[in-house]
This record gives structure tokens, C-alpha cells and sequence, in this order.
């Protein structure tokens, strides 16, 4: 399913099922066909995503420094980025941040 998020305080943003679910257990909320984040919301909203892309990075971080001491005599490789979520949520992020600003709402699913 792909969900479309809409606010009057920036660009929409599209996500699909797995990404939204993602972002909306970080955030510690239920994820519905419809719904709306109020301005009351968002400020709180905003502060659990970003202690969830906070711990995302951290465990990144942590893998990769494990990566590297099991590794030593071999060539280095990155660790694996393409699930990060702090790139992936970040349109949605912003979008909240944006919405936060402007004290408007932020819809889905109408």
C-alpha cells in the first residue's frame, strides 16, 4: 500500500507500507488507512522519531566498529547503509518539522 501525507505547511510525502510502519512504531503510534497528526502531536512525534534514527545510527555505528576489528588483515567494506532509517525518514521528518512550524496538520488517506 502506498501512503500519501499531506500537510498545507510543505511538499507531500509518499511512503510505502514497510517504510510507514517503520516510522510509525518508532514514533509509538498505530499506523491506519487514515489519520491525521494534529499540531498538538507532532512536537512529541517528532522528538521519538529522532531518538529512533539517534539509536539507528548508534547501532550502525556499533556494528561498523565491530565490522572493522573482525576485519583487520582483510580489505574494509562499509557497512550495509541502504536500510538506514534516518535517510529513508527523512522527507516524513522534515514534513513534521515543517508542519510543526507552521502549527498546521499533517493527513493521510482522505
Amino acid at each position: 500500500m502506498i501512503y500519501q501525507f499531506r500537510s498545507k505547511a510543505g511538499p507531500d510525502v509518499i511512503m510505502l507500507t514497510d517504510l510507514t510502519r517503520r516510522i510509525f512504531d518508532a514514533m509509538g503510534r498505530n499506523l491506519e488507512n487514515r489519520g491525521i497528526l494534529t499540531p498538538d502531536q507532532i512536537p512529541s512525534l517528532i522528538s521519538k522519531l529522532e531518538e529512533a534514527i539517534a539509536l539507528d545510527l548508534k547501532d550502525l555505528q556499533m556494528n561498523k566498529g565491530s565490522h572493522q576489528e573482525h576485519n583487520q588483515n582483510e580489505i574494509d567494506l562499509p557497512p550495509n547503509n541502504k536500510d538506514r532509517l534516518g535517510q529513508r525518514a527523512f522527507p516524513f521528518l522534515m514534513l513534521m518539522k515543517q508542519a510543526n512550524s507552521a502549527h498546521e496538520p499533517i493527513v493521510w488517506g482522505v
